[in-house]
């Protein structure tokens, strides 16, 4: 049985918990006993397929690239379709989600009642650094405050090369016991960038006016990237009659991919530090030079309206 660590809050009315040994994927978030992450195929499937659950880890990249073999930073990646460590996406063909799905190689370094941390050194893994050869570790570091659960993943590199980052998450957020079409939205999305028919970017967006897309869920579908936000921590949030989940972005997540498909019983704000795809064209790609470090945030904060 995978061993999980849990956190809480003083209070005790948040808790989240933690799998390390499988991928250090958040497989449960409860507010006062209620679960809010929606479980998908639960955390065997996860292990087996990288399917659908929880909150998980996208990295070295979030949602999808646009080939399976390129050029990067003067070295090559080359994604082996084949491979357990990569994952297809069905309805494009592309690589999708990164790397570390389920991955058994984290640490822990740290963990109290509120704190939990834990470290992964992707360089001395043959495997991810075959497919993609930038030496570096991750660190994860998870804290609640009263109800809020806030997560930190940092890039250091390992060696004297220069790391692209291009992570994200993707929590599967839901609220237990309501009708989604009635959930209430806030998306603070200032572009929607226009895609072709594998989901990529075509490098054209279309602006969106300040609450534009606010309002109920009701009928309405998301598989969208929105490569530009409406303000410095910005807000997304999804909330019914009895309580309000807000999804905010601390630090060095400029993009957002919501993500609700047709009948889903979630809703995914997906904080990402690049947009879809930058790996291949640059665009907003940044890189974490050795001796340095990239450290990204957000928040999960949860009340009563």
């Amino acid at each position: 049985m995978a061993y999980e660590i849990s956190i809480t809050g003083a209070e005790g009315a948040l808790e989240a918990t933690f799998v390390p040994e499988v991928g250090m994927i958040g497989c449960s978030l409860r507010h006062e006993g209620e679960e809010l992450l929606f479980p998908g195929g639960g955390l065997a499937a996860y292990r087996e397929t990288g399917s659908t659950f929880a909150l998980p880890l996208l990295h070295p990249w979030a949602n999808r690239v646009g080939a399976w073999e390129f050029p990067l930073g003067g070295r090559r990646v080359r994604l082996d379709p084949d491979s357990p460590i990569t994952h297809r996406d069905s309805a494009t063909g592309t690589a999708i989600h990164g790397l570390l799905a389920a991955s058994p190689y984290w640490t822990v370094t740290d963990a109290d009642r509120h704190t939990l941390t834990a470290e992964l050194d992707f360089g001395r893994v043959p495997e991810y650094l075959e497919a993609f050869p930038f030496p570096h570790a991750v660190r994860y570091r998870a804290t609640i405050e009263r109800t809020t659960l806030t997560v930190a993943l940092a890039v250091l590199p390992t060696a004297d090369v220069e790391v692209p980052v291009s992570f994200g998450f993707h929590p599967y957020l839901t609220l237990p016991g309501s009708d989604r079409r009635d959930w209430m939205l806030e998306l603070p999305v200032a572009r929607r960038a226009l895609t072709d028919a594998r989901m990529l970017p075509t490098g054209e967006t279309v602006a969106i006016a300040p609450g534009e897309l606010d309002g109920p869920l009701g009928e309405r579908t998301f598989d969208t990237g929105y490569p530009a936000l409406h303000g410095e921590q910005p807000a997304f949030r999804v909330a019914d009659a009895r309580r309000r989940v807000t999804l905010r972005h601390l630090s060095g997540y400029p993009v957002s991919q919501v993500y609700a498909p047709e009948g889903s019983g979630f809703i995914c704000f997906e904080p990402m530090t690049a947009p879809v795809d930058a790996l291949m064209s640059g665009d907003g790609l940044r890189w974490v030079a050795p001796g340095e470090e990239f450290e990204a945030s957000f928040s999960i904060a949860v009340d009563t309206p």
